[in-house]
């Protein structure tokens, strides 16, 4: 995964048992190639949320979820960034949620461990991406 490798990807069907495959998925890659145990635990969470999502919000009938990893070039001031893509149209947003709450706490987490997050459009869906200081 340096700068003549691909980044990691990986699709999942569009239900919450693939959230933890995918989290354990990445804590596996990210361990193999040598990542920090305190930031292989942030993008965890951040694949965690992000997956959550498209399987709650974003899943299409059919369709698939995927996680993708770049772990760019080591060393000091580097990122890694975690993209993941659904079929829904529904755009993410920051929600307020109230303390009593259940829910909608997934991107203020996101927000709070990422250096930068967005969304992006794609033919069919959207790519939701975070990065996230090593």
């Amino acid at each position: 995964m340096n700068a003549e490798s691909h980044p990691w990807c990986q699709r999942f069907t569009s239900v919450p048992q693939s959230v933890g495959r995918a989290r354990r998925a990445v804590r596996a890659v990210l361990l193999a190639h040598g990542v920090a145990p305190d930031t292989v635990d942030t993008v965890e969470l951040v694949v965690s949320e992000l997956a959550a999502n498209a399987a709650r919000h974003g899943r299409v009938p059919g369709r698939l979820f995927e996680v993708r990893i770049d772990l760019g070039e080591e060393g000091e001031d580097k990122e890694i960034t975690v993209e993941v893509s659904d079929a829904g149209d529904a755009r993410p947003a920051l929600q307020r949620p109230t303390a009593n709450a259940e829910t909608g706490r997934g991107l203020v987490l996101v927000a709070a461990l990422a250096t930068a997050w967005g969304v992006r459009d794609r033919q069919i869906g959207k790519t939701v991406w975070a990065r996230v200081s090593r």
